[in-house]
């Protein structure tokens, strides 16, 4: 999987996508980020979107998860997949022990963020903040 730079036809107007192993934009992450290059977001807030998403997408791909039924068990599961250095997420490398992750906090959240904001049933809905209670 790939991110890829995209312009619109007869555009300027510039945007990212998510190209799958057959190098086909894959469909759902395509979707939500054409919403928000039509929304006006920023091509980097798309394009960090987009990294965000392939890290979903290639962690699905990797447990032959479908992204409509994930449930609390693997979004977990995903939490401290993305903690492991990048070569040790493919389970080729061993991992030793160490006291710092590989993503803060803070990376994380904002990657969960992202994934459930793209994977939500309509655009709307997906382009709403967190509310403060």
């Amino acid at each position: 999987m790939r991110v890829q730079r995209v312009l619109a036809p007869g555009s300027t107007t510039e945007s990212w996508t998510l190209l799958g192993d057959d190098l086909r934009p894959v469909d759902p992450v395509e979707s939500f980020l054409a919403y928000l290059t039509a929304i006006e977001r920023s091509p980097n807030t798309v394009k960090a979107y987009a990294h965000d998403l392939k890290d979903w997408w290639y962690y699905l791909d990797g447990r032959e998860l479908d992204w409509k039924s994930v449930d609390l068990e693997a979004a977990g599961s995903f939490v401290a997949w993305l903690r492991l250095p990048p070569l040790a997420r493919s389970g080729t490398v061993a991992v030793l022990p160490t006291v710092e992750y590989h993503c803060t906090a803070s990376s994380v959240n904002r990657k969960l963020s992202r994934s459930a904001r793209s994977t939500s049933s309509t655009p709307a809905a997906a382009s709403r903040s967190p509310t403060c209670w």
